[in-house]
């Protein structure tokens, strides 16, 4: 937790989510590469930035808040391009108080002139 790599990524995946709770789809996309790739173990392949956020718009938005399950986060350098990130992250359905998911996850994180872009995530159940 100390590492600055692991403080940038910490930061940049709340910065990412906050963005995704609060529906803020333009600081969203900020975030994320125009090359995304989504990969889910349920919905299958997802490619795009703007797939992506069409998706949150229609099925995030309102509908579900996504926080970090405390201490699972793991942040991995990948020389040369970025950083990969693992973790478990819940779902919580406001209008449905006990219908909370979990997911395991894998992100790899473009560094592009200063600035983290998502540009591969796997999301999977464990």
């Amino acid at each position: 937790p100390q590492d600055p790599l692991y403080k940038s990524i910490a930061a940049a995946d709340a910065a990412l989510f906050g963005a995704t709770n609060r529906c803020d789809l333009a600081t969203l996309s900020t975030f994320l590469a125009d090359d995304l790739e989504f990969y889910h173990d349920k919905g299958g392949l997802s490619v795009g930035k703007d797939d992506l956020l069409q998706k949150t718009r229609e099925n995030i938005c309102g509908n579900m808040v996504r926080e970090l399950v405390p201490g699972s986060l793991e942040v991995h350098p990948l020389p040369g391009f970025g950083a990969i990130e693992i973790g478990t992250h819940r779902f919580l359905h406001p209008r449905e108080p006990g219908n909370v998911g979990q997911a395991r996850f894998l992100h790899i994180w473009q560094n592009r002139n200063g600035a983290w872009k998502l540009s591969r995530v796997i999301s999977y159940d464990h």
